[in-house]
């Protein structure tokens, strides 16, 4: 029989005892006395329902930085999980040093190494660059550059536990048909192993959309930058960062749509896939039949 489901997770779901103990909080708060903050509702409507150039530029920076820094992180987590499982030991010693030196510190200080410390030391000034009538700008640089290869350091775990769940018979397999271990990897293993990566790698892209808000350190104008400067003209703190908490939300809903497509995609045709993975609704708010875990886990 099916145990129940307060047994299956240990008590009642997550998501229902926050939702519960932020509504708890937000009675208390509204009920604790007079409130000499004055509300300026306006504010927040007119970011969500009327956003201004500056939040739409925001925005589609956030984006940009997301995307292009996921990028850069898969191919590194790419060349990083072969470096590890490599029988060349000076590429194993590369890999493991760069996946130890950026796992085990903190993203922040990369930001602000790569930005400041590079440039006071005169090693990389971090100058403009023009690309099909665009400037890029040093400090969204370095931000996409500290971004990338602080995801290439976990990616590269991801990708190493995505290849050794694939059978390693199929590799020698390949091998024997002569091909190369490249176009073993190419061909037969990584393919296979995409469906094992993809969820993990679509929660670290889910982290990225809101991780770029750390480089407001650097004075980068992405979505909490641009809000954070609103509220500051203004000091409206709370209609403000609400707004950009309900963008963030947006952003993050919308990627968890295409990534359950993604999932849906890579599940056809696999032997022994028999459900359709979790719907929109499980996979925003929990609830439903219990999920296996995948063998690997993103996030932070």
């Amino acid at each position: 029989m099916t145990p129940s489901r307060e047994k299956r997770f240990g008590g009642p779901r997550p998501t229902v005892v926050l939702a519960g103990a932020l509504a708890v909080l937000l009675v208390a708060g509204c009920g604790s006395g007079p409130s000499t903050y004055q509300y300026h509702w306006p504010y927040f409507v007119d970011s969500i329902i009327h956003p201004d150039n500056q939040i739409l530029f925001g925005l589609w920076l956030t984006v940009s930085i997301s995307v292009v820094s996921q990028i850069i992180g898969v191919v590194l987590g790419v060349f990083g999980a072969l470096g590890r499982m490599s029988k060349f030991a000076p590429f194993r010693l590369l890999a493991n040093f760069y996946i130890w030196f950026f796992r085990g510190t903190p993203l922040l200080v990369q930001i602000t190494f790569f930005f400041f410390g590079l440039s006071v030391a005169h090693i990389y000034m971090w100058p403009p660059i023009n690309i099909l009538g665009f400037s890029i700008e040093g400090e969204i640089q370095a931000g996409i550059f500290a971004l990338g290869v602080n995801e290439g350091a976990y990616m590269s775990e991801i990708v190493r536990a995505g290849i050794i769940s694939i059978d390693p018979g199929q590799l020698e397999a390949a091998k024997s048909l002569g091909m190369t271990f490249g176009q073993a990897m190419r061909r037969i293993v990584l393919p296979q192993a995409a469906r094992v990566i993809v969820p993990p790698l679509g929660n670290e892209f889910n982290n990225m959309l809101k991780t770029t808000s750390l480089l407001v350190i650097i004075s980068v104008p992405e979505l909490y930058t641009i809000f954070s400067r609103k509220q500051g003209q203004t000091f409206a703190p709370f209609e403000f960062f609400l707004a950009a908490a309900v963008w963030y939300l947006m952003l993050t809903t919308i990627w968890s749509i295409v990534q359950a497509w993604i999932e849906r995609r890579l599940a056809k045709g696999t032997a022994g896939s028999t459900t359709k993975g979790p719907s929109m609704r499980q996979r925003l708010f929990g609830g439903g039949e219990s999920i296996e875990p995948s063998i690997v886990s993103g996030g932070r």
